[in-house]
């Protein structure tokens, strides 16, 4: 809690005013007084010290400004973000995911990248390290590992934190100006898995060729 005007305890205070000019020490009183002659509140702004600071200004507007830098470090703070791979994730998406990385990496977020396996995958969970080193090779002009590729039951997975910002050097670009949603990736895999699913082999379909064909012929009326 921030004490001001009378209800600060120190009985002398290191006085500061609002542009940062420095009055000295003086007792509470004293600074009050010079405070409220100023039309300004006197204001703690750091108690734990001996003497404590204290800053005359107008407390509305420190207030004010207070919460309008909280909110600036809130939003700045650096967040983890998740992008998810598939073995089997093709070059248009693991650009369009990539560059979608590098827009947490340039906002100064670090990114967890996760390969999951399906069904027979698992048998060659070798892969999954081999995406993930592509991802570290692709992305060393904005990121540096900050956990290598560990295997964690059916997904492989890793952190990247970003680069110095002078350091930084985007490679992917975004397409149209979007990024895909990973539930928009998801969509697409399990539309892809749909499809393959009701494709018939190519022998399958040759020999219902042959047959329907053979059907024909003996159906056609014998030329004369």
């Amino acid at each position: 809690m921030t004490r001001i005007n009378d209800r600060i305890r120190a009985p002398k205070v290191r006085v500061v005013l609002a542009n940062g000019d420095q009055l000295g020490v003086m007792s509470s009183r004293d600074a009050l007084a010079k405070a409220q002659s100023l039309g300004l509140d006197l204001v703690e702004i750091a108690g734990q010290v001996d003497p404590p600071v204290c800053k005359i200004v107008d407390y509305g507007k420190f207030k004010y400004e207070q919460a309008k830098l909280k909110k600036q470090k809130s939003k700045s703070a650096t967040r983890m973000k998740e992008v998810k791979f598939r073995v089997g994730t093709g070059q248009h998406d693991y650009n369009i995911k990539l560059g979608r990385a590098e827009g947490f990496l340039e906002a100064n977020h670090k990114c967890r990248f996760v390969l999951q396996f399906r069904g027979r995958e698992n048998a060659h969970k070798d892969l999954g390290f081999v995406v993930l080193n592509r991802i570290i090779e692709d992305l060393k002009s904005m990121a540096q590992v900050d956990q290598p590729p560990r295997l964690n039951g059916r997904a492989v997975a890793m952190i990247l934190s970003p680069l110095p910002a002078h350091q930084r050097k985007r490679k992917f670009h975004l397409f149209h100006g979007e990024l895909m949603e990973d539930d928009d990736f998801e969509e697409d895999e399990a539309q892809e898995e749909a499809f393959e699913d009701d494709l018939v082999p190519d022998e399958v379909l040759d020999e219902s060729s042959e047959e329907l064909l053979v059907a024909e012929e003996a159906q056609e009326p014998t030329s004369l």
